[in-house]
């Protein structure tokens, strides 16, 4: 992914106001960031700890998606599994991220959902940048460009409900 700006973030929001997005907390580390590993940003609002975002390039645009966050509900002894990148978390890894639906959808106060990991960071696990503590990749035949599509996919797809 690109370095991303914020104003590139703020401007690609498509199911929030104009007010709200320019309101939200973007990341201060932007500068910082692994843009070369990233095939999305995501990141949770410290200023509201049950709110994430994400943005990805979609379609030669940028798409930017307010989230709320719900802890999984799994058992102690039970894991969960991102449905975006398949890595496996211990309770409280993975996450039901909410999107209100863009437009007069969104406004009747319909909405979303997909379990994600909790930090959104799963580009990272795709790579081994990072492990999930307490958790595991499966051992996969795919090619790490084939994961990253099915990432993608899995994104898309859930994209294309919160436009729906």
């Amino acid at each position: 992914m690109r370095p991303l700006t914020e104003q590139d973030i703020r401007g690609s929001f498509i199911n929030c106001s104009k007010g709200e997005a320019k309101r939200l907390a973007v990341p201060r580390d932007l500068a910082e960031r692994p843009w070369d590993d990233l095939d999305f940003l995501g990141w949770r609002d410290p200023g509201a700890p049950d709110r994430s975002h994400l943005v990805v390039e979609r379609d030669g645009r940028l798409t930017g998606v307010a989230l709320r966050f719900q802890p999984g509900r799994s058992g102690f002894f039970q894991r969960s599994l991102c449905a975006l990148c398949l890595t496996t978390h211990p309770r409280g890894g993975v996450s039901l991220m909410t999107a209100r639906k863009a437009g007069p959808a969104g406004r009747e106060g319909n909405s979303v959902g997909l379990y994600m990991c909790t930090d959104l960071a799963c580009s990272l696990y795709l790579r081994g940048k990072k492990s999930p503590e307490g958790g595991a990749r499966f051992e996969e035949s795919l090619t790490l460009e084939e994961q990253v599509a099915r990432t993608l996919g899995n994104l898309s797809a859930f994209l294309a409900k919160v436009t729906a």
